[in-house]
């Protein structure tokens, strides 16, 4: 984990995003907390983790999702290159909440 992430203001904001209860909840918080081109952001990225551990290729993600190749790059160090799985995590969880 990043240590220069951990800190009080930043576990004040994890635990409010724990906090929400719901879709309504997230959209409500997130709407007045980041810029739509923000969320935009890291909506992306998540999608093109997906796609990566999917195995499509660069062209095929930067056509589906707008993406930037230098994004996808970025994604793809941190989804198999860095030791904190977060993207993994969470699409693994993603995936069994599906069915998958």
């Amino acid at each position: 984990m990043n240590s220069k992430l951990k800190n009080e203001a930043t576990d004040f904001l994890f635990d409010a995003i724990l906090s929400l209860k719901d879709k309504d909840e997230c959209y409500r918080f997130f709407e007045d907390l980041c810029t739509s081109a923000e969320l935009k952001a890291m909506s992306q990225r998540l999608v093109v983790a997906k796609m990566l551990t999917e195995k499509k290729v660069y062209t095929e993600i930067v056509k589906e999702t707008g993406a930037s190749t230098a994004t996808i790059s970025r994604v793809k160090r941190a989804l198999f290159d860095n030791d904190t799985y977060g993207y993994t995590m969470v699409l693994d969880k993603l995936m069994k909440e599906d069915g998958k």
